[in-house]
């Protein structure tokens, strides 16, 4: 049977538009990325997704070259001005390793949600969002509340993200989106990392076979899955055509006007969801930890 009370993750993902608001005032934190610096942004899971996307948004603004890794992947030999290491737990061990092996030439900077941490006291400067710490395995508002900093940080304004926040959360998740066979989440630049956090967000919670791609490479393949049944939902406007491509196949085509991180928070909803009518744990996920600590 479902579980009754209410999970913590849920009352996260509620937060979130007060979150992302006290984020984005820390936009001048110290250590943060400058105009011009070459930059790497690693992190793991989620956080990696979180990289991606503001990598993106960071090239897209002219501030300068900016990469994301998944830390055990970081080529710590190559030359950058700064790295920015996400961690929630701030213990992960890939970020702490990485940190590690940087070069005493290049900066650094952790944003954590635990300060007192082997990340939080191995960078060079601390961006602390303890405030929006989970106590949840599945990461929701630490994630989004960092993207809000980092966007923040970019010059950009999160009102019309907030509000369309709360749009999102007033939302009713459609039933058939929560019965249907299977999901492929896609996205186009910097919408790329929000598709693949939607996808893992699925997975986690509810324990649904879901994928993610850029979408100009869904027609490429992913799309002979595509059927009645069945789910593809696009982060921000769609290439040309892609929408009747995927009506054709009898698929349920989902693309919003919201800003996409807050589409992200419905995916996250759908996730939570999806997990109960399931009668799973959407707190915690079959065989995951809250941090990936390998030593």
């Amino acid at each position: 049977m479902p579980q009754t009370d209410q999970p913590f993750v849920a009352a996260e993902i509620a937060s979130q538009p007060d979150n992302w608001a006290q984020a984005a005032a820390l936009a001048e934190a110290p250590g943060l990325p400058g105009q011009g610096e070459k930059v790497a942004v690693i992190g793991c899971g989620t956080s990696w997704f979180m990289a991606m996307i503001y990598a993106a948004l960071r090239e897209r603004s002219g501030q300068g070259w900016t990469d994301a890794f998944t830390a055990s992947e970081f080529p710590a030999e190559r030359n950058y001005d700064r790295v920015v290491a996400i961690s929630r737990s701030g213990t992960t061990t890939e970020v702490a390793d990485a940190l590690d092996r940087l070069p005493g030439r290049t900066a650094s900077v952790a944003i954590v949600g635990v300060p007192d941490s082997p990340i939080g006291r191995g960078a060079d400067q601390l961006v602390n969002l303890d405030f929006v710490d989970e106590r949840s395995v599945v990461q929701t508002r630490f994630a989004t509340s960092t993207l809000a900093l980092l966007r923040a940080s970019l010059g950009e304004d999160l009102g019309q993200a907030i509000a369309d926040c709360r749009a999102a959360l007033a939302e009713p998740i459609e039933t058939a989106w929560i019965e249907a066979e299977q999901a492929a989440f896609l996205g186009r630049g910097w919408t790329v990392g929000f598709a693949q956090e939607a996808a893992l967000k699925m997975r986690e919670a509810s324990l649904s076979l879901v994928e993610a791609h850029p979408a100009m490479d869904y027609r490429h393949g992913p799309i002979a899955l595509a059927e009645p049944g069945r789910l593809v939902w696009m982060f921000g406007p769609a290439p040309d055509g892609l929408a009747d491509q995927v009506a054709a196949t009898g698929a349920t085509w989902i693309n919003s006007s919201l800003d996409p991180m807050a589409d992200l928070v419905r995916a996250q909803r759908l996730a939570v969801a999806r997990s109960l009518a399931r009668g799973l744990d959407p707190d915690h996920p079959r065989n995951l930890t809250r941090s990936i600590v390998l030593r």
